[in-house]
C-alpha cells in the first residue's frame, strides 16, 4: 500500500502571501486578508519600522494576531555585501526585537533587496532561520526545494495575478500538492493607488474548502513533519515521530484512484491496511 502526502485535512492546494518592511499600511491589508480568512507573513525591519507602529507596540502586536511575523533584517542592508558578523548582529538583533515585540518566537526571514548567496543562507540556518524567501518570481505553484531560496509565485502586481488565480483555483488533481505564494510590499497599494487588485484577489480566493490558508512558517514546519515520517516496507504502517498532526491521503496499489485522507496524530503509529 501506497500513500500521498497532503496538506492539513487532505487538501492538496496551499495559499500564503507575505509582506515586506512593516509600514502603517499593514493596518489596511490586514483587514482585508482576515475579512476573507487568508493569512500571510508580514518580514519586519525592527530598526526601520514604520515610525507610528513602533510607538503604538501594543498595536503591532495586536494589528499581526493570527498571521506570522518574520525577520527581514534590522535596517535593510543588503546582506551579501555585510561580514558574517554584521550579517549575524542584523538577523538576531531583528529577531529579538521581534519577539520582544510579538511573543512570538520569529524563525523566518525574506532577504533584503532580494540578495543572498551560499553563504549568507548558511549563516540564516545557523541563527535558527527556518525559511527565507526571494523576491523573483516563479510563475508557478511548485513547492520550493530549498527554503532558505524560497521563490513566490508571483508578486502582487503582476498583470497576470487573476489568471494565476483563476487557474490555481480550478486544478483539480490531488495527486500533488500546489503552493500559491503572493508577496509586495502594502505601502505600494497607496503609491500605485490599486488597492482594489488585492481585495479582488481576497475576494476571488477566499473561502474556498479545498485551500489551506496558511503562515509562511505553518508551511515549512507542516512539510518537514510530514516528510518526517516513517513507514513500514510494505507501507501499511506509518509512525509519525513529529508532534504536529500530518495527512496523508491512502492509495491502493490495485486501483489507480486516491482514497481517504487520513490524519496521522503527532507520536502515533496508525496502520493503513
Amino acid at each position: 500500500m501506497f500513500s500521498y502526502i497532503t496538506f492539513p485535512g487532505g487538501r492538496s492546494k496551499a495559499l500564503t502571501l507575505s509582506y515586506d518592511d512593516g509600514r502603517s499600511q499593514d493596518r489596511r491589508l490586514v483587514e482585508i486578508l482576515n475579512k476573507f480568512g487568508i493569512r500571510g507573513t508580514f518580514h519586519l525591519n525592527s530598526g526601520w519600522m514604520d515610525p507610528e507602529l513602533v510607538r503604538m507596540r501594543e498595536e503591532a502586536a495586536r494589528l499581526y494576531e493570527g498571521h506570522e511575523i518574520a525577520t527581514h533584517s534590522l535596517t535593510h542592508p543588503t546582506l551579501t555585501g555585510l561580514s558574517d558578523t554584521a550579517v549575524v548582529t542584523q538577523i538576531l538583533e531583528d529577531r529579538k526585537n521581534l519577539e520582544k515585540l510579538t511573543g512570538q518566537i520569529v524563525r523566518g526571514h525574506s532577504y533584503p533587496n532580494g540578495a543572498y548567496n551560499e553563504r549568507v543562507k548558511q549563516i540564516l540556518k545557523n541563527l535558527g532561520i527556518a525559511y527565507a524567501r526571494v523576491v523573483s518570481p516563479t510563475g508557478d505553484f511548485e513547492l520550493p526545494q530549498d527554503f532558505l531560496e524560497w521563490h513566490p509565485t508571483c508578486h502582487h502586481g503582476d498583470p497576470n495575478l487573476m489568471k494565476l488565480a483563476r487557474t490555481f483555483a480550478e486544478f483539480n488533481k490531488p495527486q500533488y500538492l500546489k503552493l500559491f505564494y503572493v508577496w509586495g510590499h502594502s505601502y505600494e497599494f497607496d503609491r500605485d493607488s490599486n488597492w482594489n487588485v488585492i481585495e479582488e484577489f481576497c475576494e476571488y480566493m477566499g473561502g474556498r474548502e479545498d485551500i489551506w490558508y496558511a503562515t509562511n512558517l505553518e508551511i515549512v514546519d507542516y512539510m518537514n513533519a510530514v516528510r518526517g515520517l516513517i513507514y513500514s516496507a510494505d507501507g501499511t504502517t506509518v509512525y509519525n515521530p513529529n508532534a504536529l498532526d500530518v495527512w496523508i491521503r491512502k492509495l491502493s496499489d490495485t486501483s489507480p484512484e486516491l482514497g481517504e485522507a487520513v490524519r496521522v496524530p503527532g507520536g502515533a503509529t496508525i496502520c493503513l491496511a
